[in-house]
């Protein structure tokens, strides 16, 4: 049986305002109904071929996961959580020295789009071959076109030993448009795909031989974790004095075992808004999601989330609209965009990390507007759901129900709440608020006070393990 190891801890920034640290691309629906990230974890599904999958991402997406899988009905094996981001090369060592047995491991970014996944599967297969080899299989794509934003191969003779998979002359860097055309020509290039299937001991014996140190801090990172239902949380100490480096960087451009499996099975690293315009053009060569349209426009991509979006004689733009800022940009500009979130960042706008709407393992809230001393936010809270037992220093707040029925408590006193009904939550007051119901509940707060940032929460109880993760995250900080 095949282990997939989900790798789901990337940000994406090169598809702001869209995708942010809070709601990165990989959890949202960018090129269907469904998130990448689901896509991802139903591709490999099948019981008959995939063991249930080993997910690896950051300690605050971990309720995003796992409502996710639920909504695809997958059950995962694991949620491995990162202490903090060291790239690819340590969490591929975590997933190995969880792993029991040494079953081959199928590392896949949660944020890639496969269109013909019978290819992929007959790719996968074919892999299997050489990694009965004791070779660490890489997935290279048939290029079809001078892609200047994507590492390429190389790749060299067929193996005796097996049939389909080639050995590697090299790897390449990004290179420039003039290059990438001669590797379109020369036909023996293909586009690293960062999928690559491999035993564990194997990796982590080629891993040792060259980052010796990320084998002693991942597997001491291991032998400290917490487990707590499904998640595993590695020590943090260990694993953050860990110098970050990918797979591909740390290993097999080191590795004389690397080896690579064709593929064409229609890959898109879903990297920028240019890589999904290419994808999802229409007549013309624009392209129109959501409440867009356009007049006389040509090689123009426009996404709107909230509100009409409309152009008129434009080319080769990208327009992208969420309900707190608009992206405007030329196509040939989009790999710059990540330059100016880390501008945002610097200068502590909050739209570079965080969406209108925050999801929280209870549901969600929406910023509906804030002024001097106040703020308003919608809450949605699923059925059966409850927030924390918490209370305020520095605010007060009054809820509002405008669906569904609320179990409201204050203090020692319990009340259930109506549509209409609304609560005054006083400052430092025990409170929590709960759906009894089977549909969704939606409140109105608004709060009013000196301070109202999201920290200022103190939780006395949680059915989230939130405590416990943030006593976990002051100690080793």
């Amino acid at each position: 049986m095949i282990t997939p190891i989900i790798l789901a801890g990337g940000i994406g920034s090169r598809l702001w305002p869209l995708s942010r640290p809070d709601m990165p691309k990989q959890f949202l629906p960018i090129v269907s109904d469904q998130s990448l990230f689901q896509t991802t974890a139903q591709r490999v599904k099948d019981p008959a071929r995939f063991a249930p999958p080993v997910v690896i991402c950051n300690a605050e997406h971990r309720f995003v996961v796992t409502r996710q899988l639920d909504e695809v009905g997958i059950v995962p094996d694991a949620i491995i959580l990162e202490p903090e981001g060291r790239n690819t090369a340590p969490a591929a060592a975590l997933a190995c020295l969880h792993a029991k047995g040494n079953d081959p491991l199928l590392f896949l970014a949660a944020d890639h789009d496969i269109q013909d996944e019978g290819a992929f599967l007959a790719a996968v297969e074919n892999a299997e071959a050489g990694v009965q080899a004791g070779r660490l299989m890489t997935f290279g794509i048939f290029p079809d076109h001078p892609e200047t934003g994507y590492g390429y191969i190389r790749s060299g003779q067929e193996l005796d030993d097996a049939p389909g998979c080639f050995t590697v002359d090299r790897f390449v860097e990004k290179p420039d448009r003039a290059t990438a055309r001669g590797y379109l020509q020369d036909g023996g290039y293909f586009w690293n795909s960062g999928i690559f299937l491999f035993g564990p001991d194997v990796f982590l014996e080629e891993l040792s031989g060259s980052r010796q140190d990320i084998v002693d801090h991942c597997r001491a990172a291991i032998d400290g974790q917490r487990l707590e239902q499904k998640f595993v949380w590695p020590a943090a100490g260990p694993f953050r004095q860990i110098e970050g480096d990918s797979i591909d960087y740390a290993v097999l451009e080191k590795s004389r075992r690397t080896a690579m499996v064709p593929a064409d099975m229609c890959w898109s690293d879903v990297g920028s808004w240019r890589a999904l315009h290419r994808q999802e053009s229409i007549a013309g060569g624009n392209t129109l999601i959501g409440d867009a349209l356009e007049i006389a426009s040509t090689g123009t991509y426009i996404r709107s989330e909230s509100r009409l979006v409309a152009a008129v004689g434009v080319s080769d733009l990208i327009v992208v609209e969420t309900p707190d800022a608009v992206l405007v940009a030329p196509q040939d500009r989009a790999d710059d965009i990540k330059t100016l979130v880390n501008q945002l960042d610097a200068g502590g706008r909050a739209e570079a990390a965080h969406h209108v709407t925050t999801t929280r393992p209870w549901g969600s809230f929406r910023s509906i507007g804030d002024g001097p001393g106040f703020q308003v936010k919608e809450l949605t809270v699923l059925p059966g759901a409850q927030l924390s037992l918490q209370r305020h220093q520095h605010r007060a707040e009054h809820w509002v129900v405008t669906n569904g029925e609320a179990d409201v408590t204050v203090n020692s006193e319990v009340s259930r709440l109506g549509v209409q009904q609304s609560v005054i939550i006083p400052q430092g007051a025990v409170h929590r608020l709960a759906n009894p119901g089977a549909t969704p509940l939606t409140v109105v707060e608004v709060q009013f006070g000196s301070y109202l940032g999201e920290d200022d929460i103190e939780r006395l109880a949680d059915d989230y393990g939130r405590i416990e993760a943030e006593e976990e995250r002051q100690t080793s900080a």
